[in-house]
Parts: C-alpha cells; structure tokens; sequence
C-alpha cells in the first residue's frame, strides 16, 4: 500500500491517523512517511522509498537503525523474558549507570516515558517541598500530563494549542508560566508567591519549539534562585540526556539540577523514562517515603538491558561525541554557506548533534522569536528535502537529530538537497 493509502485507513481506526500528532506531517501540509525499516542513517518507508533520516525516532537513535550491540541486547532480553513484574539486576545495573554519570543525583527511578518522569518528577518536588505551584517556560514541552500542557512547545506548538481542553482550571491555575532566558520574569513570578512554588522545570536546551538554548546567565540565576527559595530546580532532559554529552548538560553547560528526567536515548529506542534527584528528594518516592509512584513494566528487562547496552557502548566510546560534533558542525557550517550566498536571512541554531534551520530573519531566544517564523515556507522546504530523500522534522517547532551512522556523504547530499530546496522554494514565490 502506498503511504496515503495507508494514512486514509489509519484514519478511520486511529484519532487522526496516527498516535502521536507531529507524525500525521499536518503542519507541513502532506501525508505521513509510514517508516517500514530503517538501516543505519537511512529510512525505507512503506513504498520502498529510502531517506537520509534526521528524525532518528526523535533523537534515541544516537547510533543509527539497527546497530549490532542494539540487536544483540533486543534478542538476548527476549530469550530470557520481556517482562515479569519483579526487580531484575538490570534495574541496578541501569540505575547504577545513570547516577554515575550524571553530576549531582543520587538515586532514579525508572518509569515508562518522558511524560511519566516529569509528572512524576513534579509530585515528588510538590511532596519534598509541601508546596503546590510549579514553574515552566513558554515553549518548553514537558510531556501531556495536564499541568504541563500550558504554552507547550512540540506538537501544541505546531498546531498552535498552547493550552488543551480537557484539563481542569483548578490544574492549570497550580502552573506559573515564565519567560525563557528572562530572569527577571521568574524574579517577579517568585516574588508574588514566596511560599508556594515547589520546582522550576526547564529543557537547559529548549528542542521542542526549535533548538534555543538557556544562556548561561539565565541558567545560572535559576541556580541561585532555587537556592534562596528552596525550590526544586528539575532539568527536563528527555531529549538531551547522554546526547549533548555522555554527563549531559551539567558537563555541557555547568549548571547542576536537584532533579532530571530523561526518556528516549536511555532505552536505545525502547519505550522508557527515568527520574532522579539527590538523595533527601528521592527518598520520599514510595516505598522509601509517602510519594505514590508506579508501574508495571517499569524497569521492565527488555528496556533495561537495550538501554544499558547503548549506554555503556556510549561511556566506551567518546569517539561517537566526537564524530557527532564533527558531522553537526560540518551541516551547521554548510548550511550557513547556502544561507550566505543565497542572502537569506534565516536563523541556524546548533547544540551538538540536535540542529534547528528556523525561517525567520528574527534572533531567537525564546517563544515569541520562533512564532515569527514562516511556517509555510518551512513546508515548502520540507517537502523539496523528502523529494530528493532527506526526512527531516515535519514541524518547523522540532530538531534534527543526527545520529553516528550519518556518513560524509550523507551529509554532502544532505547539504546539496538543502541548496537546492531554497532555491525551488524562493523561485516558487517569485513565479
């Protein structure tokens, strides 16, 4: 079946089509890449159509499709079991890794997504501090749990909802929304409600309205002010844990958390999440403490072990960060080039291997900046790149995402397919 054949059927048994809204390519006006194997850096879909991927199934894929240590782990966990409802020395094993590499936690708790991490992160901060309000920014996408899903970046971003029916006001009025990169709008917020804010949560690199990164003065004044106030400051890291560096952002940007959560990359692509925080904090998770927290297949064997195989690859090889850099940087520096001799204006932000082209001639800091962008344009961009095989985000409000499989000559392409689109996309305007 071709891919619109198989979105048309999707529709009629599945809400829009598809179980997570970015993928049904709404915002970029066309129909949905059905992903039908994937090898490397490159994505065969269902009409045996093959792509350079930088979707990398939204950023897990640090090694690329089916890397040999991720098939070794998949077909071991499943000749031992997939599932069992009891702790396995996997768990610890996962565990012991991830506090050990990450500055500041002493324990974590594993769960099943990014969503279940932060909402449970945040009960954990509500029951530690005995407060009930929380802090987020305008463009920050923490998940869909209810508190969260106020000026959310991702997929409420891309479809302009930046809040949701459905979720009581009573929830709502318990999150406080501040500014990215302005400090003096979490001073003011701060002080209006002394007393009642249990966490400040924050990507330290905002990925999901676009890579904007926190600026190291805004970082640091967050710092000082959970301090003074006691509040708990949680770095959502569900996309940049173990990708911006094997340590993550406290060794990229030298900022230290109370608490983080990660998801994706700790899984090597397996459904997975974790959340943890010093010690005094975690212990207030059940059973240790009287914080409610749990699941079934939480830590369950097949995660653990696919997601402590891709870990401890990561930890034996630092050259995978250094090929990473040195591939983001070669695309970061080209694609400046196209943007140079083309005279556009567009904005091109980079983090390590994550990677934002943003068609707006306006710098971008936070929010605000990235609703200037030209969304239609990006379509048009986005289409041009999938027709001459290069799948990138279908949101203009997402990363790409490169992963060690990219080769220099998928990049050169990558960088000839990215001339070539912008000029078919401003000749189509002047037609």
């Amino acid at each position: 079946m071709s891919n619109r054949e198989l979105f048309n059927e999707a529709c009629r048994y599945i809400p829009g089509g598809v179980n997570s809204p970015v993928r049904a390519f709404k915002s970029v006006d066309g129909i949905p890449v059905f992903a039908k194997k994937g090898n490397g850096s490159h994505l065969i879909d269902e009409e045996e159509k093959e792509y350079i991927d930088y979707i990398c199934s939204w950023g897990p894929l640090i090694l690329g499709h089916g890397h040999p240590i991720i098939k070794k782990a998949i077909i071991e966990a499943s000749e031992y079991g997939t599932s069992f409802g009891l702790p396995t020395h996997l768990e610890v094993e996962m565990a012991k890794l991830v506090v050990e590499s990450y500055p500041g936690i002493d324990q974590v708790r594993m769960v099943n997504s990014g969503t279940e991490a932060t909402m449970s992160a945040l009960r954990v901060a509500r029951g530690y501090t005995n407060r009930n309000k929380i802090i987020k920014f305008e463009g920050n996408y923490h998940g869909h749990s209810d508190g969260l899903l106020v000026k959310a970046g991702s997929g409420a971003l891309t479809f302009n909802m930046p809040t949701s029916p459905g979720i009581p006001e009573e929830i709502i009025s318990q999150t406080l929304v501040c500014t990215y990169n302005d400090l003096a709008s979490v001073e003011q917020c701060i002080a209006e409600y002394p007393q009642d804010i249990a966490a400040i949560i924050l990507e330290p690199i905002a990925a999901n309205m676009g890579i904007v990164p926190a600026n190291a003065e805004f970082l640091k004044g967050l710092r000082e002010l959970c301090n003074q106030h006691q509040i708990v400051l949680i770095f959502d890291e569900v996309i940049t844990g173990f990708r911006v560096s094997y340590h993550s952002c406290p060794e990229y940007l030298g900022i230290i958390p109370d608490m983080v959560c990660f998801g994706k990359i700790i899984g090597g692509g397996l459904p997975v999440g974790a959340y943890g925080g010093r010690k005094e904090i975690m212990e207030m998770v059940s059973p240790s403490g009287p914080v409610y927290q749990a699941g079934t297949l939480s830590g369950n064997p097949l995660a653990m072990r696919v997601g402590l195989a891709q870990l401890t690859y990561l930890k034996d090889h630092p050259e995978v960060y250094e090929h990473l850099e040195n591939s983001a940087r070669y695309l970061e520096n080209g694609i400046q080039k196209i943007l140079n001799k083309l005279n556009l204006p567009y904005q091109l932000h980079r983090q390590k291997s994550l990677l934002t082209l943003f068609f707006t001639s306006q710098p971008i800091q936070g929010y605000a900046d990235v609703q200037t962008c030209d969304t239609k344009m990006y379509a048009l961009f986005f289409k041009e790149m999938l027709s001459q095989g290069i799948l990138i985000a279908p949101s203009q409000f997402e990363a790409w995402f490169l992963s060690d499989a990219h080769t220099q000559q998928d990049l050169d392409k990558t960088l000839d397919a990215v001339y070539s689109a912008l000029v078919k996309c401003h000749d189509s305007l002047s037609d």
